[in-house]
Order: C-alpha cells, then sequence, then structure tokens
C-alpha cells in the first residue's frame, strides 16, 4: 500500500471509495437514498478535480493494485491559532483494520504542522461510533459537540482536537453584542467559508442554548441558514457549501 499526493487521475477511486466507505459506515442509519444523494453531492466528479487542481487542501490517497483504496482531505484554517482540519478521512470497508487510516491521518497531520497548524480537529456523528473510536485511540480528545443539519433532520456530531505541542487549552468564549443583544462567540467551533471561517454563537457563555452564526470575514451576524444548511452572510456575502458529514468514516 502506498500513500500520494491525489491528483486528477484519482477522481474515480476517491468517488468509489468514498461512497463504499459511508455506505458501511452509515447503512444501519440512513437510508441508501440520502447516502447516493450525499456522494453526489459532495463527491461530484467536477468539483473533486477543481479540488485536487488547486493547491489549498491537504488530499492524499492510499493506493492498492493501482486502485484508491483510502483518502484524506483536509486544510490548514486560521482561527485564533492555525487549525488542520480533517474533512474527510475515508477507508474502503475491504481494507479496514489495515493500518490504513492510521497513515492517512499520520501523513496529513505532518503537512499540516508544516503548514502552520497548531491543533489538528475533526469530527464525528455520534451515530458513527467506529470513527470516535478511531480518534481517541489516536490520542484525540473530545472538545465539543454540536447538532447538525442533513436531509432536514438534526444529528449530533462530536468534535475532537489532538494538540502537537501539548494538551492545549481550549480557546475562550469572547462576548458580542449583536442586534443590541449579547452573543457569545465560540472560536474553536467554527466551519470553512469562502473568505473567512463562520464561528458558531450562543446566548450564553456555557454553550447551552445555540443563537447562530458570526462571519470571521466581516464580524457580522447577520448570518442565515438554508435548508441544505448553506451558510450565507448577508453583510459581505461570505458563504458555506452545504454541509457535509463527520471527519472519520472507519
Amino acid at each position: 500500500m502506498d500513500l500520494r499526493d491525489a491528483t486528477t487521475t484519482h477522481v474515480d477511486g476517491v468517488r468509489e471509495t468514498a461512497r463504499a466507505s459511508l455506505a458501511a459506515s452509515y447503512g444501519h442509519a440512513l437510508p441508501p437514498e440520502l447516502i447516493d444523494e450525499a456522494v453526489e453531492t459532495w463527491y461530484d466528479a467536477a468539483e473533486v478535480r477543481a479540488e485536487l487542481d488547486g493547491d489549498d487542501a491537504v488530499f492524499v490517497v492510499a493506493v492498492e493494485d493501482d486502485a484508491v483504496v483510502g483518502f484524506v482531505q483536509s486544510y490548514l484554517v486560521e482561527r485564533r491559532e492555525p487549525v488542520g482540519e480533517l474533512d474527510w478521512l475515508h477507508v474502503h470497508p475491504d481494507h479496514r483494520g489495515k493500518g490504513v487510516g492510521d497513515d492517512l491521518l499520520r501523513r496529513a497531520e505532518a503537512e499540516l504542522i508544516d503548514r502552520g497548524a497548531e491543533r489538528i480537529e475533526g469530527r464525528v456523528l455520534a451515530a458513527n461510533e467506529a470513527g470516535a473510536e478511531f480518534y481517541e485511540g489516536e490520542g484525540f480528545s473530545e472538545v465539543g459537540e454540536r447538532t447538525v443539519e442533513i436531509g432536514g433532520e438534526s444529528f449530533p456530531e462530536r468534535v475532537y482536537a489532538r494538540f502537537p505541542e501539548g494538551d492545549g487549552e481550549r480557546v475562550l468564549t469572547e462576548a458580542r453584542v449583536a442586534d443590541g443583544e449579547q452573543v457569545y462567540v465560540a472560536y474553536d467551533e467554527s466551519e470553512r467559508a469562502s473568505h473567512a471561517p463562520f464561528y458558531a454563537t450562543y446566548t450564553d457563555r456555557d454553550r447551552e442554548e445555540r443563537q447562530g452564526y458570526f462571519c470571521g470575514n466581516c464580524e457580522g451576524t447577520d448570518v442565515a441558514v438554508d435548508t441544505m444548511d448553506r451558510v450565507h452572510c448577508s453583510d459581505c456575502g461570505n458563504k458555506r457549501k452545504a454541509s457535509r458529514w463527520d471527519a472519520a468514516y472507519l
């Protein structure tokens, strides 16, 4: 098994691996049509090709006998500190249990740290018990929990993080005033967007009641979310695409 920087020649293999991995991880909890819709939305061939033509992503494939058996897609995101976000970490179900996920994670983490990441972060739906066990086994700690919308339904999601230079400290929640009311911005709960991250906001410092989003680009709170969980800032046009699921399908 070889690890290689992904190229446009791997597009079909990435799509096939994602489909098989999603079905194996969520076939017990989600209908097949929702899984198919997710693959066609998130792994549209043209979109994957565009990602591979750019240089923003750390995109690595695991190849065996010229076939893609796993991949990791991640990014360096500037928050209060640089964070390496693991968007996807898929391993084909026929190749799980062989250390493919471990190797992909280490390769991506090393490059993200070289780019300046001070923390590595992944997210796992509560329904993906194997994904949670994977992160915990790799030394990640659960640092938060949130709810995400998928196909009009709400699902609990866990956030895991690892600090390469020790345990680190959780980013503090900051109080701000929005529309005459005080909200609390959680800088360790962000969503990558076109111009700058969106940060989760709450009505209380303990994060018990979710309020909405704070735009990291213009520092505004006039942020809308549609039924596909797309996020858009009305003030500056900053936007995030439809929500993806968690970053570990193992």
